[in-house]
C-alpha cells in the first residue's frame, strides 16, 4: 500500500508555492482590484475573464463555472492529477522532501502514475541529450549544422539523439527503477517479439513540453535511408501526451506571447528553433496534427482575448500552404485576437529562410504579414474569371460570407468596399446590394449563428458580470450547487434553478453574503461581534452552512494564517466548500477600502433583519393568543415584543454601537 504523505509536509507544500505563480504558468493574469488577479478560465470557454485568484488567501474561483479551491485543487483539476501526485509535483518545485507514513518511501511504488511517467520522460530527455555528443550521433549533429543550428541551439531546445539499438533507453530506464509496464504506458517503449523495445531508434529527438515545461512526449526525425519509418515519428497518445493539447515551444514562448500579445504559429520543430534564434520568440508549432480547437484554448488563455492581440500563421507559398492558410480562417472567430498570414517566399519554411537569408529575413517575414481576411478574399477572387458576369457573381457569392464573418463592424464595411473594388462592380446599385448582404448576414450570425446560436455571439446568455454562458466546456452554471437560483446581479446568473428557488436579489440575502465575505476576507473587521451571530440569522441555506463552517473552524475571532483552510476543511461537503471559496475570493461591494464602518453597516443590517423577522413572528403569536390567553404568558410575549422593538430602534439610531 502506498504511504500517506505526512500532514505537516502537505501544509508546508501548500504554504511554499504561491497560487499566482502556479496559475500564471497556464494563463495570463491581470489586476482585478482588491488584491485579486483575473484571467480567462482554463476550465470553460468564455470571452470575458470571470476567473479570479486571491494571492493573499491562496484561493481561486471562477464566477462562470464555479470551479474553485486552492493551489492543490487547481493543479489536480487542470492536469488531472491525484492529490498525492499534485503534492509531489509542488514539493519538487519548492525543494521540499516529503515524508511518507505507513512505512518507508519507495519511489517506484509510492509515487502516482502520472508523476512516474513525467519522471521517465525527464530522464529520457536527459539520456537523449547526452547521446547527441557521441560518435553515433554525428549524422544528427550534421543534420542540425546543415540547418544552421550549433551545439548551443541544440542544448537550448533540448535536442537529443536516440541510439539505433533495440533497447538502449529501456536498459537505462530499468536501471533507474522504471518498470517495463511504465515504459510501455509512457510511449517510450513498444512491445516487440521478444519483449519491449525502444520506440525511437537512430533518430534526432525533440522533447515536447507542456506549458509548465514538463516533458510529455518526443518528436523524432528520421536520419538514415534504411529507416523504413515515417519522416517524423511522434509519441503516441498516452496519459501524458495528447497531440491536440500540446504546442511545441509553448514553454519557451508563453511569457513573450503574454507580454507582446502576439503568437506566431509555424509548421515544424526546426521552424520554431529558427524563429526563436532569429528573435521571434513567440513562435510555436503543432505536433503532428492540424491547428485545432484545443490549441486555440491554450493561446486564448495567454492572449487574454484582448482586441490588440494577434495570431500570425506562417505557411509555405505553395498550393498546400495556401490551403492550410484558408483552413486557419475557419478558426479565426474563436479568437478575439486579429489573425494574420505570413507566406514564406519561394516555398521556403522559416528554417530554410533563415539559412538562406539570415535572422533578419525571418523577422521580416512576420512583419510582412497580411490580415487573414485580406488573404482569404484575394484567394477566393483569384479563382474566378472576373472578365465575365458569371465569374464576378460567383466570386461575390463566395466572398460575402467571409466579409460578414469579420467581427469589427467598421472593418467589415471596409472589406465589403474592398471586395467591390477587387471584383470590379460597376454600378452603385450593385455596390449597395453587396453591402446590404454583408450587413444582413453579419446580423444573422450575431443573433443566431450559422445554423444556431453562435458561440460567443450577441445572442448568448450572459451572467451578471457579462460572462458567456452558452458553449461552455466545463460544468454549466445553471444554478448554485446547493440548488439555489442566482439573481441577475449575482455571479452565475442567467439560468433556471435546480431545486427550491432562492431569491439572492433580496436585500437580506445580499447583505448576508457581504457579511460572510467580510468574515472570510477581513475577519478582524467583524470580530468579535460576528461570532455571536446565530446560524438562524442567515436565512439563505447556503449562507447558513458557511456560517456554521466558520463556527466549526473556531470562529472569525480565531482567524490566523490557517483560518481559511480550517473553514474549508470544516465544510460538510464540496458544495459548501465551493461556496466558502467563492465568498473568500469575490470582491467586496465597496469602491473604497473596507473599514470598520463598512463592516458595521453589514453587521447591523443582518442583525436588524433578524430582529424584524422576530418582531413579525411575535406579533403573529399575539394575534393567535387573543384576549383569553393566560395573562402571564401574554405578558411575557408582550414584553419580548417591547424588548425587540427597543433593540431594533437602537440599532437604527446607534448602528454598530448597539450590537
Amino acid at each position: 500500500m502506498a504511504g500517506r504523505i505526512n500532514d505537516d509536509d502537505v501544509k508546508a507544500v501548500r504554504d511554499a508555492v504561491p497560487i499566482d505563480a502556479v496559475v500564471s504558468e497556464y494563463l495570463q493574469l491581470r489586476n482585478a482590484g482588491g488584491g485579486n488577479l483575473k484571467g480567462l478560465c482554463p476550465f470553460h470557454d468564455e470571452k470575458s475573464p470571470s476567473f479570479q485568484i486571491s494571492p493573499g488567501k491562496g484561493l481561486f474561483y471562477c464566477f462562470g463555472c464555479q470551479a474553485g479551491g486552492d493551489t492543490v485543487d487547481f493543479i489536480m483539476r487542470i492536469d488531472h492529477l491525484s492529490f498525492a501526485e499534485t503534492i509531489e509535483r509542488l514539493a519538487s518545485q519548492a525543494g521540499i522532501t516529503l515524508r511518507y507514513e505507513e512505512g518507508g518511501y519507495t519511489p517506484g511504488r509510492q509515487q502516482g502514475e502520472r508523476t512516474r511517467l513525467v519522471e521517465a520522460h525527464k530522464v529520457a530527455a536527459q539520456f537523449y541529450a547526452e547521446q547527441l555528443d557521441g560518435p553515433e550521433a554525428e549524422i544528427g549533429r550534421k543534420f542540425l549544422a546543415e540547418r544552421g543550428f550549433d551545439q548551443a541551439a541544440a542544448q537550448h531546445f533540448g535536442v537529443g539523439y536516440s541510439p539505433a539499438g533495440w533497447d538502449h533507453l529501456i536498459r537505462f530506464l530499468r536501471g533507474r527503477g522504471f518498470t517495463d509496464k511504465e515504459l510501455i504506458l509512457s510511449g517510450l517503449a513498444q512491445e516487440g517479439r521478444r519483449g519491449p523495445i525502444d520506440r525511437f531508434r537512430g533518430r534526432l529527438m525533440w522533447p515536447i513540453r507542456d506549458i509548465t515545461g514538463e516533458v510529455v512526449g518526443f518528436g523524432a526525425r528520421k536520419l538514415r535511408d534504411d529507416d523504413n519509418g515515417p519522416k517524423y515519428l511522434n509519441t503516441p497518445e498516452t496519459p501524458l501526451y495528447k497531440k491536440s493539447n500540446v504546442l511545441y515551444g509553448i514553454d519557451l514562448a508563453k511569457k513573450d506571447i503574454a507580454k507582446t500579445s502576439q503568437a506566431v504559429v509555424v509548421e515544424g520543430y526546426t521552424d520554431v528553433m529558427a524563429c526563436h534564434l532569429a528573435g521571434v520568440t513567440t513562435a510555436i508549432a503543432t505536433c503532428g496534427t492540424a491547428f485545432g480547437g484545443d490549441h486555440i484554448k491554450i493561446l486564448r488563455r495567454l492572449l487574454m482575448d484582448n482586441s490588440g492581440a494577434e495570431v500570425v500563421f506562417t505557411f509555405d507559398g505553395d498550393a498546400a500552404g495556401q490551403k492550410a492558410a484558408l483552413r486557419a480562417f475557419e478558426d479565426d472567430q474563436r479568437f478575439a485576437a486579429e489573425t494574420s498570414i505570413a507566406i514564406t517566399p519561394g516555398g521556403m519554411d522559416p528554417c530554410e529562410l533563415r539559412l538562406a537569408h539570415g535572422d533578419e529575413a525571418v523577422s521580416a517575414l512576420v512583419e510582412s504579414r497580411t490580415p487573414l481576411f485580406a488573404f482569404a478574399l484575394r484567394s477566393i477572387v483569384s479563382r474566378y474569371n472576373l472578365e465575365t458576369e458569371e465569374g464576378r457573381i460567383a466570386a461575390v457569392d463566395e466572398a460575402v460570407p467571409v466579409v460578414a464573418a469579420i467581427k469589427n463592424p467598421g472593418l467589415r464595411d471596409r472589406y465589403a468596399i474592398r471586395l467591390i473594388g477587387m471584383v470590379g462592380i460597376a454600378t452603385q446599385a450593385e455596390e449597395q446590394s453587396i453591402i446590404r448582404r454583408v450587413r444582413g448576414l453579419a446580423r444573422s450570425r450575431q443573433n443566431h449563428g450559422p445554423g444556431g446560436p453562435e458561440r460567443g455571439g450577441r445572442g448568448d446568455q450572459r451572467d451578471g458580470r457579462g460572462n458567456q454562458r452558452r458553449g461552455a466546456a466545463g460544468p454549466q452554471p445553471a444554478a448554485r450547487r446547493d440548488g439555489a437560483s442566482r439573481g441577475p446581479g449575482e455571479p452565475g446568473a442567467g439560468a433556471g434553478p435546480r431545486g427550491p428557488a432562492l431569491n439572492l436579489r433580496s436585500p437580506a440575502h445580499r447583505v448576508e453574503r457581504e457579511l460572510l465575505k467580510l468574515a472570510l476576507q477581513r475577519p478582524e473587521l467583524v470580530s468579535p461581534a460576528f461570532d455571536a451571530y446565530g446560524i438562524d440569522e442567515f436565512t439563505a441555506p447556503p449562507y447558513a452552512a458557511v456560517r456554521r463552517a466558520i463556527e466549526d473552524a473556531g470562529g472569525a475571532t480565531a482567524a490566523d494564517g490557517g483560518y481559511l483552510t480550517r473553514v474549508r476543511d470544516a465544510a460538510p461537503d464540496d458544495t459548501v466548500r465551493a461556496m466558502v471559496t467563492e465568498l473568500a475570493v469575490e470582491p467586496l461591494h465597496t469602491r473604497r477600502e473596507a473599514d470598520e464602518a463598512y463592516a458595521g453597516v453589514q453587521l447591523v443590517a443582518v442583525r436588524l433583519a433578524a430582529v424584524n423577522r422576530r418582531v413579525s413572528e411575535v406579533r403573529g403569536t399575539l394575534q393567535r393568543l387573543g384576549q383569553h390567553a393566560d395573562p402571564a404568558h401574554l405578558a411575557a410575549v408582550q414584553n419580548e415584543l417591547w424588548v425587540l422593538q427597543q433593540y431594533g430602534q437602537s440599532l437604527r439610531d446607534r448602528g454598530a454601537a448597539a450590537l
